[in-house]
Order: structure tokens, then sequence, then C-alpha cells
């Protein structure tokens, strides 16, 4: 796939997201998609490593019901090859203790065969925690 092709397919699994259209944005997943978001898992319910679709739907839904997007925009989209790499900015709500949080993220994506197969999401993991810690 070009750069440009890569680029509409991870804009494709975003507007699946923002609709709550999980399944759209497991369709743009590979089978076996490699996703890590970082952070303390003892205190964020949905950080780590998953692998497979059935653990980044399990994912999904630990995140569902751990926050609310407030807001959550991709602003940037930057392709190289098979990667893409997008610049964005969130806030949350955490349901469990009330508080909100808010930072800048960067998420790098590899492709293959017109599917994602890595995912990684870096972000500000101390104002995550600290939203979630009571």
């Amino acid at each position: 796939m070009s750069g440009q092709s890569n680029v509409q397919l991870v804009q494709e699994a975003y507007a699946a997201f923002s609709r709550g259209d999980i399944g759209g944005v497991l369709q743009t997943l590979s089978e076996n998609i490699d996703w890590f978001i970082p952070g303390p898992a003892d205190v964020v319910p949905f950080v780590g490593r998953r692998r497979g679709l059935r653990e980044v739907a399990t994912f999904f839904a630990a995140l569902a019901s751990a926050q609310t997007a407030e807001r959550f925009e991709p602003l940037e989209f930057i392709a190289s090859g098979n990667r893409v790499v997008v610049l964005g900015t969130q806030r949350w709500h955490v349901v469990s203790t009330g508080r909100t949080y808010e930072d800048d993220w960067v998420h790098l994506f590899t492709i293959e065969s017109g599917k994602i197969t890595t995912f990684a999401e870096y972000h500000d993991t101390a104002a995550e925690a600290a939203a979630h810690r009571y």
C-alpha cells in the first residue's frame, strides 16, 4: 500500500472509534495485531500490551468502562513506508474518580497487507495515572 493508502486506513480506524463503532476499528486490524499502551496497569485498567483481535476488543471494553472521551482529536498524519505516525490531543473523564486529564499523544502504526499490524501510543502516563488514583 502507498503512504496515502496507509493514512486512509488509519483514518478509517479513527472515524470508527469516534462513532463508537469498535467492530469497525477491529476490521482495520490484522488478526495478529500487537497493541501497546504504556502505563501502570495496577492503576489504569486498560494499559499494557494486547495481542490479537480478542485482546484488543477487551482493551476497548475496559477503556469504555474506565473513562469517557471529552475530546479525542488526531491532528496530523505522517506516512513513511509502511508506518503512519499520528499526533493528537485528548481530554478524558475518569468514571471511578470523577477526575479529568488531558494531554497530547503520538500513535505509531505499522501496516502490512492492508491491515494495521502494530499500534503503540505515547502520552503523559503520569497525568493519566493521577486521574485514576483514588
